[in-house]
């Protein structure tokens, strides 16, 4: 279309180059055969018509292609992200479901584990409690034993010089605060310790003070027993509860580990459901407009084919009219020879307003401006003459100029509203990549902190197993220990067990060597170096013994500090653990914030895109076509300016002023 409107242009100047003669009213043009010249030129403009509407309708089936292609395109991804969305939704679930369900057993472990503790702790307290108690009463009992011992051995010696002595004093409140001794050897044996009596009974008292002593040592031996059963009663429950407390311990870290690793895969599965569903809006929007533009095209494409063919019509019907036989012949009689002005004649006023008429009506078959009916009217009016006319070529003017206002505006408008949206788009892109940033410092953080956990897990483990390795090789070493002095006491029984027996026969009392023979002498002599070297093997024994005791504690006394060593190691690293596996949590949270603050600033960020896509859909069209619309303006202002100037002094072609504005009118269009 735009090639036939400058065609009509080239055209319209071509035929209307025109001379002014003052006030004239006369026009000459000076050209060959002025019909013939016509047709050609409609012929021209014909073909290139033709042309034109072959290359629109490549391009428009092109487009169409297009809108097909791409239609199908939007149509698939749409299908696969409403698939991927319900795939990811679904695995969002199920893994906050099983997040949910970490937290709740991590929870009851933890619960759990301090209950634990809470009963290594309450049994720790009572086992003290009662080893303090039983160790002041086996003093005491150990104690009272032995007064009784002392008692007895010193009444046996001589009873009536023990009564005055500070022992027998101790011994008269041990007996009367006895429980299991009769009444009446109580008082017996307490007459007897206060002098009461005298020491022709104390076979009796000893007698009875051994019976007590029995009863004493029997039941210490039994009070000794409930200890060690207490004991060993402890020692298997701390062992148990160590053990529960260890596996829940090992449950949280692995539990912990586990939820850490399912909220990160949470989070990612959040943030691909949101990119999934925000492409899938962007999608269907890009469709629903691709769908509205190629309808808009097509219709558009349908008024512009049915425009075309009517115009190649008029084309046709013009050329037909004006290339007859007929018509050449009249106007050959009209225009005797090539020489003569094609309009060299005088026009009446009457001849003018017809004209003019012609051409509008020429000019009205393609376009549809009302700006034509109302000068048509004005011109229709044959007693007012063109005082009308020229004021309605100035509201005409007046209207474009207005047009021109408001498209200035426009430009102004659309340039600041596109500044303001770039300088909108470029803040939220760097908020998104602020939060991109944020995202991955987070990550690298949480990384960080799983390979922390996990090394100070392994630390833990190796620290375990090194108490493990050194409590069975200490173990060990106590067993060798109890072994060697038991081997050595038992050589050492046996070497005195042999030296006695030698020395009953070699040795005897001074009564009995007087009875002995030379010969047995003799022999005495000879074996007192074996004797001798037994002494010496004895003495070995206890230096060995001696030796190895100082080992045995040295080395106890470095694997007790080793291990409480340890149990400050292990309770540092524990606490260490936890202060990670926290740290950890926060970062966790830290990705999920950041990956929220960046879906909210991608959203702000597509709604301003949104925008400058309306913006270019309402600007872009004027923006580009400003100039040509603003010089087509100038120019249909200049030519109504000139026909304003020819109506007042009747001195331009009224043919030439149609066609100027119909060409100007249709470029405007």
């Amino acid at each position: 279309m735009m090639a036939v409107k400058k065609c009509l242009l080239v055209a319209a100047v071509g035929f209307t180059a025109v001379e002014a003669t003052g006030a004239s009213t006369s026009m000459t043009v000076r050209r060959g055969n002025p019909i013939r010249k016509v047709v050609t030129l409609l012929q021209n403009i014909q073909k290139k018509v033709e042309k034109e509407g072959k290359e629109a309708e490549d391009l428009f089936e092109k487009f169409m292609c297009e809108c097909g292609k791409q239609s199908k395109e939007l149509e698939g991804a749409i299908a696969a992200a409403e698939t991927k969305g319900s795939d990811v939704g679904a695995a969002l679930e199920a893994g906050k479901d099983q997040a949910k369900q970490l937290a709740a057993d991590i929870k009851q472990a933890k619960t759990d584990r301090a209950a634990a503790k809470e009963s290594i702790a309450a049994a720790t307290g009572i086992r003290e409690k009662e080893a303090k108690a039983y160790k002041e009463m086996h003093a005491e009992a150990t104690a009272n034993i032995d007064a009784m011992g002392k008692a007895i051995g010193a009444i046996e010696a001589g009873g009536s010089s023990f009564v005055q002595t500070d022992a027998a004093q101790k011994l008269t409140v041990l007996v009367q605060n006895s429980q299991e001794m009769i009444s009446a050897d109580r008082d017996e044996v307490v007459a007897f310790l206060q002098g009461e009596q005298g020491s022709e009974g104390t076979g009796e008292i000893v007698g009875i003070l051994k019976q007590q002593q029995e009863t004493m040592s029997k039941d210490l031996s039994e009070d000794e027993a409930s200890e060690a059963d207490s004991v060993s009663t402890y020692k298997a429950l701390v062992a148990a509860k160590t053990k529960e407390f260890e596996t829940l311990q090992a449950s949280i870290e692995e539990k912990m580990a586990r939820l850490g690793e399912l909220s990160v895969a949470n989070a990612e599965a959040s943030n691909d459901g949101g990119d999934t569903a925000d492409q899938l809006v962007e999608d269907k929007k890009a469709l629903a407009d691709l769908k509205t533009s190629c309808a808009a095209k097509e219709k558009a494409w349908d008024a512009e084919k049915k425009t075309r063919a009517e115009e190649i019509l008029a084309l046709a019907d013009t050329i037909k009219m004006l290339n007859s036989d007929e018509a050449l012949e009249m106007f050959k009689k009209a225009i005797p020879s090539a020489s003569a002005s094609f309009m060299q004649v005088q026009v009446s006023e009457a001849t003018v307003r017809a004209r003019a008429l012609a051409g509008l009506k020429a000019a009205k078959k393609h376009t549809k401006s009302t700006k034509l009916d109302f000068l048509m009217l004005a011109l229709h009016g044959k007693k007012a003459g063109f005082g009308p006319v020229i004021a309605m070529i100035d509201k005409f003017i007046g209207a474009l100029k207005a047009e021109q206002k408001d498209d200035d505006d426009k430009v102004v408008y659309c340039n600041a509203e596109f500044d303001k949206s770039d300088d909108e788009k470029k803040a939220l892109e760097r908020k998104v990549a602020d939060a991109e940033t944020a995202i991955k410092d987070a990550k690298e953080s949480v990384a960080t902190l799983v390979k922390e956990i996990a090394d100070t897990k392994a630390a833990i483990v190796t620290l375990d197993q090194d108490v493990a390795i050194s409590t069975a090789q200490r173990q060990a070493e106590n067993a060798d220990y109890k072994v060697l002095v038991e081997q050595n006491a038992a050589a050492k029984n046996l070497i005195t067990m042999a030296k006695k027996r030698l020395n009953k026969f070699y040795n005897p009392s001074q009564a009995l060597v007087q009875e002995k023979s030379e010969v047995a002498q003799k022999k005495a002599e000879e074996t007192g170096g074996v004797i001798a070297m037994m002494d010496l093997l004895v003495t070995d024994l206890d230096k060995e013994t001696a030796v190895a005791e100082t080992d045995e504690k040295n080395a106890q006394e470095d694997y007790e500090t080793a291990m409480a060593d340890a149990k400050e190691q292990r309770i540092a690293d524990a606490k260490t653990l936890e202060d990670k596996e926290s740290a950890k949590a926060e970062a966790d949270d830290a990705v999920d914030g950041s990956v929220d603050d960046k879906k909210a600033a991608d959203g702000e960020l597509q709604g301003v895109l949104s925008y400058i896509m309306s913006l270019h859909a309402d600007c872009d069209w004027i923006l580009k076509f400003f100039d040509t619309r603003k010089q087509a303006r100038s120019d249909e202002i200049d030519a109504l300016g000139k026909a304003k100037d020819v109506l007042n002094g009747a001195d331009y072609s009224l043919l030439q002023l149609t066609h100027t504005h119909r060409t100007l009118k249709i470029a405007r269009a």
